[in-house]
């Protein structure tokens, strides 16, 4: 084919409204690929408590609700999803328990994490199967190692790492799902010397740069791709999150100046959408706001040819 349409988001962080939009996006921007560049787990569970006289009580935002029907049960776990949360009922008795265990509470969240990418995975072969349009999915530092045997056994939907290049019509795509230290401690972080062994590890599956894609989850350090608040010892924001600073990986700064792909896409610094010529690449960034349940993208077009970037455009919706 002439060109090669990639339609490429990042962070959705559980969030199921945008996860549908994102498998509806395929048909709709004619892609042919729909990746999600990394981050697809939720971070957090919502108890909803059952008390003794059967009513649920449960909070989301700081606002706290009463339910009382199945209906009101099930329109709060809604809400609750499309924020990339978890919801889970419990009675009393077992939300004491988990206020008194954190292992407890580890065990559940991984339980309904799972649950939640099996669902996910579900939807995916419900909506696209024999549709033509294929669905990658990466793990990255938010996701929990155990979400990997799943995506890596899915019917439909393709899963890439470090050791897993993938073929996109005549064009490899690298992936790195794991990022330079952040202030959380997530799963997948590398102090920069060992991230740059595993970026130059991950390189010796590819040799032409012309035909060279990246999916590497942190951004290039100082590409603007990755200005985020600044924040104090405490995490809170200085100057009410108006101070800003680079917060992107040297490593992979370095690999993309040195390599040279064609295309260079990154997630990660939820507030930094744009887009970066570092050299010959392109690097993009098409940023995250999947708590308000809006999915941004990038959409770019590859003249299989000519080996260059055609077009792109970052949109959201």
């Amino acid at each position: 084919m002439p060109t090669v349409k990639i339609f490429f988001v990042t962070d959705l962080h559980g969030s199921e409204i945008c996860w549908k939009k994102f498998l509806n996006a395929g048909a709709f921007y004619k892609a042919d690929v729909v990746i999600l560049g990394g981050d697809v787990t939720g971070k957090a569970m919502v108890p909803i408590v059952q008390h003794a006289d059967g009513s649920w009580e449960a909070s989301l935002q700081d606002h706290r609700d009463t339910l009382q029907t199945e209906a009101e049960l099930q329109d709060f776990e809604t809400r609750v999803m499309n924020r990339g949360y978890y919801p889970i009922r419990v009675s009393d008795e077992e939300y004491r328990a988990m206020q008194d265990d954190a292992d407890l509470v580890d065990k559940r969240f991984k339980e309904v994490m799972l649950d939640g990418t099996a669902r996910w995975l579900d939807m995916a072969e419900d909506k696209l199967a024999g549709k033509g349009i294929r669905v990658i999915a990466c793990p990255a530092n938010d996701d929990m190692f155990e979400i990997d045997d799943q995506l890596a056994h899915a019917s439909l939907v393709e899963t890439g790492d470090e050791d897993h290049p993938i073929d996109l019509d005549g064009f490899t795509m690298v992936s790195m799902g794991w990022t330079n230290p952040t202030p959380w401690h997530t799963f997948r972080e590398e102090e920069e010397p060992e991230l740059a062994v595993r970026i130059q590890r991950a390189l010796k599956a590819v040799e032409d740069p012309s035909t060279t894609i990246f999916n590497f989850h942190a951004p290039p350090y100082g590409s603007k791709l990755d200005n985020a608040p600044a924040l104090n010892e405490d995490l809170t924001y200085k100057s009410g999150g108006q101070a800003l600073r680079p917060v992107g990986s040297t490593s992979v700064r370095d690999a993309v100046k040195t390599f040279q792909p064609l295309l260079s896409l990154h997630g990660h610094i939820h507030e930094s959408k744009g887009a970066a010529r570092i050299g010959s690449t392109l690097a993009l960034n098409p940023g995250s706001s999947y708590e308000e349940g809006i999915l941004q993208a990038a959409v770019v077009n590859i003249d299989t040819k000519k080996r260059k970037v055609k077009n792109y455009q970052l949109v959201n919706g």
